[in-house]
């Protein structure tokens, strides 16, 4: 190797390696983002790391940093966590919306419930 490309080879291990933002945040990123969040019809839903598959990504961080900056403004409730489980902070009102869409809920005896995966994910 010649000393000229030893740098290159420096610099993009971290940037491959960096599990919190391998996007740029820039427009097109969160574009993408919240074109798939908006995609999920009603009674739908796909986890984080599905919403950044649909856009050939891993970053399901990435996806939940779009989601905390620009959730409010979108169906929210319909990007969960891999667990079946609504975003944290956000159950009792993402169950109201799970209700009135008609999103497919699996309850355990103990009274606690979660997002049916089985039944519920869309796949874009």
């Amino acid at each position: 190797m010649t000393a000229s490309s030893e740098p290159a080879e420096e610099t993009e291990p971290p940037e491959a390696t960096e599990p919190a933002e391998p996007h740029p945040a820039g427009d097109d990123w969160f574009s993408l983002v919240i074109g798939v969040v908006e995609s999920i019809p009603a009674g739908r839903v796909m986890t984080y790391g599905g919403v950044a598959a649909a856009i050939g990504s891993r970053s399901s961080r990435g996806v939940g940093k779009v989601m905390a900056h620009a959730g409010s403004e979108l169906p929210w409730w319909r990007v969960i966590r891999a667990s079946g489980h609504p975003p944290e902070n956000h159950a009792q009102r993402a169950l109201e919306m799970y209700r009135v869409e008609g999103t497919p809920l699996a309850w355990s005896r103990a009274g606690t419930w979660r997002v049916d995966l089985t039944r519920a994910t869309w796949s874009g």
